[in-house]
């Protein structure tokens, strides 16, 4: 079986050959006209940006994929579901906030937001896609509803799943509030009753009737809870939680089974960033320094041999000092380079296996790990 391929423009420019020309010119040669666009409701899905978090990738970058698909014909819009935890994105309203604050807006990136499972996490699709683990993903309704899907990700570490890439990108970020508590835990979720006020409002959107408020604090019924995380969903002061968290290994393949669910029976259609790889994902409030150098942009139709690119590229990078992977070895800040071949992703996150979630993915047809790194200039 041939090898897919995986397109790649470094960062070097000259007059009249800026960034965003480089950007057009890979997505072009990597085929991406090659899709039919014509009146079709295309989903950007892209990481708008956690307030306080610089790292998110630069709305000028969005603006072209958004002019390129307009010219062939599609109908672009931005788009990302809710978080799980408490913060800057859990419900559209502060989400979309923080989007127009980085600059994800009809002005600077030429097309309009939507987030995808609606005001409170709450609307989304499930998708069968014959999972061993996620039988029926549950997936933000303007994600599952979109005609084709590309994917706008930046390239960067990840406490849990070892680094955010298009698998990560596509699988947690399109997952509803609901399916992201299924990626994190195989557990039902819990009260903390120190913080629960008796709102009633998981009460009132359990689908199954499992939480009732007794005594001023919500109790989940677990014969009834079917773990779909609606509480944790609608919960704004952090009262329904998860209980345990899966394994590394375990929540990278489950996150391949979403991403697959995403991109079924759909074109789709894959960009990475790998430039500011800060050692911790886009969903904190802050981004630590940069672990390696600035690399490029990489295009492909084939999210699993992108990541494996991308992490190869990172591996074969120099560390830069002075950031958390010196921090995790004690090397000196004197300005040499480390670490060159190693996998900085396992250096700074051990307990990781990013490569599980690969290996699944190639398992399940979302793609292949054997690639050919095609250059453009």
């Amino acid at each position: 079986m041939e090898n897919s391929k995986v397109f790649f423009t470094d960062l070097r420019t000259v007059p009249g050959n800026d960034m965003l020309t480089k950007l057009e010119r890979l997505i072009r040669r990597a085929g991406i006209a090659d899709i039919d666009f014509e009146g079709k409701f295309t989903a950007i899905k892209i990481h708008f940006g956690e307030p306080g978090n610089l790292a998110y990738i630069r709305p000028n970058y969005a603006a072209r994929v958004v002019d390129v698909i307009r010219s062939l014909g599609g109908k672009p819009f931005l788009t990302d579901s809710n978080t799980l935890y408490s913060g800057g994105r859990s419900n559209a309203v502060d989400h979309l906030n923080a989007a127009n604050e980085n600059g994800f807006n009809r002005i600077a990136a030429h097309a309009d937001v939507i987030i995808a499972d609606g005001l409170k996490g709450t609307d989304y699709k499930e998708v069968p896609c014959g999972g061993k683990y996620c039988p029926a993903p549950k997936i933000g309704t303007a994600i599952a509803d979109a005609d084709i899907v590309i994917s706008m990700n930046h390239f960067k570490g990840h406490g849990e799943s070892g680094f955010g890439g298009a698998l990560k990108n596509l699988g947690m970020g399109s997952a509803s509030v609901g399916g992201k508590l299924e990626l994190h835990s195989s557990s039902q979720p819990c009260i903390d009753e120190k913080n629960c006020i008796g709102c009633h409002i998981c009460e009132k959107y359990c689908r199954h009737d499992a939480v009732k408020i007794v005594d001023r604090k919500a109790v989940i019924d677990y014969d009834k809870c079917v773990g779909c995380g609606q509480c944790v969903a609608v919960c704004q002061k952090s009262a329904a939680v998860i209980k345990d968290y899966d394994t590394s290994e375990l929540l990278n393949s489950k996150i391949a089974e979403y991403a697959l669910a995403v991109v079924k029976g759909k074109p789709s259609f894959h960009i990475s960033f790998i430039m500011n790889v800060s050692p911790n994902c886009d969903c904190w409030g802050h981004n630590d320094a940069a672990i390696v150098p600035d690399l490029g942009i990489a295009a492909s139709f084939d999210p699993v041999a992108l990541d494996c690119a991308c992490a190869e590229m990172v591996k074969a990078a120099p560390s830069l000092a002075g950031t958390a992977i010196s921090d995790k070895d004690g090397e000196c800040t004197c300005g040499h380079h480390h670490h060159k071949g190693e996998d900085k992703f396992r250096l700074i996150h051990p307990d990781t296996d990013w490569e599980a979630g690969a290996a699944y993915g190639e398992q399940i047809g979302l793609g292949r790990r054997a690639y050919e790194l095609v250059y453009v200039k």
